[in-house]
């Protein structure tokens, strides 16, 4: 699962791009603007950027050169439907590491994803350790003290996703929108209930206060790491 930027502002194709790479289980950050996508490539950490050439704000040839320009080495997918073999040279030159002209297949977007992650310094691990918690993506197994832990398919989701983001704050309503994004019917109560469930599993006889997934008054929840 890789932490993807994706900055595209046509709705009809960001909801088929979110729902095929949520599936693929990713974890998606979308956003629309591009002065915004700019300041959450700068500020966040993420394997991957989608950006859209046209963008209110700030286009993503603007992005793309800024970022490069502070340094910035995430790779990124320019998304537009300029096609001109001009155009793709200019993408590419403002620090694009790949350009795919609109209309495209979602399957030739997912394809050139895993061709960027594939280059060793973008390869996210397969096992996460978080104190005395270890989750393996390949296998899908969560253990406790080398003690297997059996999760339900979402609440496995859930897991690995504190666990790739240990000691930030989500909402039911941000988790919501990350985890459970291809789903249409769930509800910020089916966050709390798949939290409580995944709570008791893995906290066992532990006070509610040192619990592993930690209650933060007014904002939400956090996977501590200490």
């Amino acid at each position: 699962m890789a932490k993807i930027l994706f900055v595209e502002d046509d709705q009809g194709l960001a909801e088929m791009v979110l729902e095929w790479l949520v599936c693929e289980r990713h974890s998606i950050e979308h956003l629309t603007d591009g002065q915004e996508g700019l300041d959450y490539l700068q500020y966040g950490k993420y394997d991957l950027a989608i950006l859209d050439w046209t963008l209110p704000g700030r286009t993503g040839l603007d992005i793309c050169k800024e970022h490069r320009a502070n340094g910035g080495t995430t790779p990124v997918i320019m998304l537009t439907a300029k096609g001109a073999e001009t155009d793709k040279e200019l993408g590419l030159d403002s620090g694009a590491d790949d350009y795919l002209t609109k209309p495209f297949s979602v399957k030739e977007l997912s394809a050139r994803i895993r061709a960027l992650l594939r280059r060793p310094h973008n390869t996210l691990p397969n096992t996460i350790q978080i104190k005395d918690l270890t989750l393996d993506t390949i296998k899908h197994t969560l253990t406790k003290n080398n003690e297997h832990i059996q999760l339900l398919p979402k609440e496995f989701t859930l897991m690995e996703f504190f666990m790739r983001h240990p000691d930030e704050i989500f909402s039911s309503e941000a988790l919501l929108e990350r985890v459970w994004h291809s789903d249409s019917e769930a509800t910020p109560d089916a966050v709390r209930t798949c939290l409580k469930r995944l709570r008791k599993k893995i906290d066992g006889q532990v006070s509610e206060s040192m619990s592993y997934i930690q209650n933060v008054p007014k904002l939400g929840y956090k996977l501590s790491s200490t």
